[in-house]
C-alpha cells in the first residue's frame, strides 16, 4: 500500500520577498516583483526588466571562498532550503539516510558560465582562464548536492531537468520515493537564477519576453487580451514533503496533502505548446487520477499562465477541455503575475503557493488585469481570480507547470484535515 505524503515544511527566497511570510503578505497585497534589471547592462536590449530578487547579500549566508565556488542560483536554493529544513524542526534523532534532497533547475549556473566566457577564459593572451571551480558551478545537480552536504542529508539525492516543468517534476520524483517507503522526508524544490545577458538575449531572441519597458510593474499579464510575453524571474523555493505517519508521529505541523501528479509529453513542438491544449488538459486528469478524486473535486488551479499569447490560451482551452462545466465553478489564478517566471523553479514556487492556499483557504490573484482587456478567444465564465485575492472553502488545488519541450506536469494537494 503507498504511503501518504504530506508537507511540514516551507522555505523561499523569489522577487516578492526573502522568506515565506514576507513573500505570502505580497501575493495577498497584489504587489508586482518587476522592475528594471540591476544585474547587468540591459540598456541595449529589447526587454530591460524583470522580477529579480532585492536584498539578498550573499555575505551574510557564505564567506569569500565558498562564494568563489557556487552559482547565484545554488546560493538562492540553499537559503531557500535552510528555511524549509528549519520549518520542519526534524529531531535531531531523524535517521540522515532516510532524509533526501531533490532540487532542480532549468539552465543551472548560466550567470557563472557566461562570466567565465566573457571575462575570464579569454584575457587577451590568446590562452583560455577557466576557473576549477567553473564545471560544479554550472551543472543543474549542484543545489542539491550542495544542500545535502551543508546540511547532513545522505538520503536520495539528484535534480530532475525538464525545462520550466523542472521542479514539479522533482516533486513528482520526491513523492514517489517516499509513498515507495524508500525515503521519510525528502527536501523538494527548485532554483534558478539566469537575470543575465544570455538568458534575456536569448528569450528576446525567441519574442518570448514582454517589451513593456516602460510600465514593468504591469508587464505581467496572464489571461488578458493584451499580454506580450513572459516577465523573467529568478530565486528559489524548497518545500519538505514527509511520510505521513512520520510526520504525526513526531508532532509536526502539517500544511498540506501532496495526494497525486500527471505527467505528459505534447510532442508537438520545440517551444511551443500544442494550441489546443491536448496533453496540458490529459496531464491535469492524470494528477486527479492519481489522487483518486473526480475533476469536480478541484476547486483551484494555480496555472502556469506565463502571459504568452499561444501559452495562456493553449492553457485555457486545457482547462476546459478536462473540466468541462466545472471548469467555470472553480477559481484559476497565475501567481506568474506577480513573481515573474522563475523557469524551472516556477514549479515549486507555486506549489508553495498553493500549499499556502489551501492552508489559508484564500485564492491568489491574477494581477494587472484592466477593465476591458478580457481576451474574446477565452470564455468569459472562467474564474482567473483577477487582481483581488478571494477566500473560499478549498478542498483540492492543482499546480501547473508546462516547459519547453512540451513537458507537461501537474500536482495535485489536498488542504490538511487530521
Amino acid at each position: 500500500m503507498l504511503k501518504r505524503v504530506v508537507i511540514t515544511g516551507l522555505g523561499t527566497i523569489n522577487p516578492l520577498g526573502n522568506d515565506v511570510a514576507t513573500t505570502w503578505s505580497a501575493i495577498m497585497a497584489g504587489k508586482s516583483g518587476a522592475g528594471p534589471i540591476t544585474q547587468f547592462d540591459a540598456s541595449e536590449y529589447r526587454t530591460q526588466f524583470a522580477c529579480e530578487v532585492k536584498g539578498f547579500d550573499a555575505n551574510t549566508w557564505f564567506d569569500f571562498k565558498e562564494q568563489r565556488k557556487l552559482d547565484r542560483y545554488t546560493m538562492l536554493a540553499y537559503v531557500a532550503a535552510v528555511e524549509a529544513y528549519q520549518d520542519a524542526a526534524l529531531p535531531e534523532s531523524t535517521d540522515p539516510t532516510r532524509v533526501g534532497v531533490i532540487v532542480s533547475s532549468g539552465v543551472g549556473g548560466l550567470i557563472t558560465l557566461e562570466r567565465q566566457i566573457t571575462e575570464h577564459a579569454l584575457q587577451g593572451d590568446g590562452v583560455p582562464h577557466y576557473s576549477p571551480f567553473l564545471i560544479p558551478s554550472i551543472i543543474t545537480d549542484m543545489a542539491a548536492g550542495y544542500i545535502a552536504i551543508r546540511l547532513g542529508l545522505k538520503g536520495p539525492n539528484f535534480c530532475t531537468t525538464a525545462a520550466c516543468a523542472s521542479s514539479a517534476i522533482a516533486f513528482m520524483s520526491a513523492m514517489n520515493h517516499i509513498r515507495l517507503g524508500k525515503a521519510d522526508a525528502i527536501l523538494v524544490g527548485g532554483s534558478e537564477a539566469e537575470i543575465c545577458s544570455a538568458a534575456i538575449g536569448g528569450f528576446n531572441a525567441l519574442r518570448a519576453l514582454s517589451t513593456r519597458n516602460d510600465e514593468p510593474l504591469t508587464a505581467s499579464r496572464p489571461f488578458s487580451a493584451s499580454r506580450d510575453g513572459f516577465v523573467a524571474g529568478e530565486g528559489a523555493a524548497c518545500v519538505m514533503l514527509e511520510e505521513y505517519e512520520h510526520a504525526v508521529k513526531r508532532g509536526a505541523r502539517i500544511y498540506a496533502e501532496m495526494v497525486g501528479y500527471g505527467s505528459t509529453a505534447d510532442a508537438f513542438h520545440l517551444t511551443a505548446p500544442d494550441p489546443e491544449g491536448n496533453g496540458a488538459a490529459r496531464v491535469m486528469l492524470d494528477a486527479i487520477k492519481d489522487a483518486g478524486i473526480s475533476p469536480e473535486d478541484i476547486d483551484y488551479i494555480n496555472t502556469h499562465g506565463t502571459s504568452t499569447p499561444i501559452g495562456d490560451l493553449a492553457e485555457a482551452k486545457a482547462v476546459i477541455k478536462a473540466f468541462g462545466g466545472h471548469a467555470f465553478e472553480m477559481n484559476l489564478s497565475s501567481t506568474k503575475s506577480m513573481t515573474g517566471h522563475l523557469l524551472g523553479a516556477s514549479g515549486a514556487l507555486e506549489a508553495l503557493i498553493t500549499t499556502l492556499s489551501l492552508y489559508h483557504q484564500v485564492v491568489p490573484p491574477t494581477i494587472n488585469h484592466a477593465e476591458g482587456d478580457d481576451d474574446p478567444n477565452i470564455d468569459p465564465r472562467m474564474n482567473f481570480t483577477f487582481n483581488q485575492p478571494q477566500a473560499r472553502p478549498l478542498r483540492y488545488a492543482l499546480s501547473n507547470a508546462f516547459g519547453f519541450g512540451g513537458h507537461n506536469a501537474a500536482l495535485a494537494f489536498r488542504a490538511w484535515q487530521a
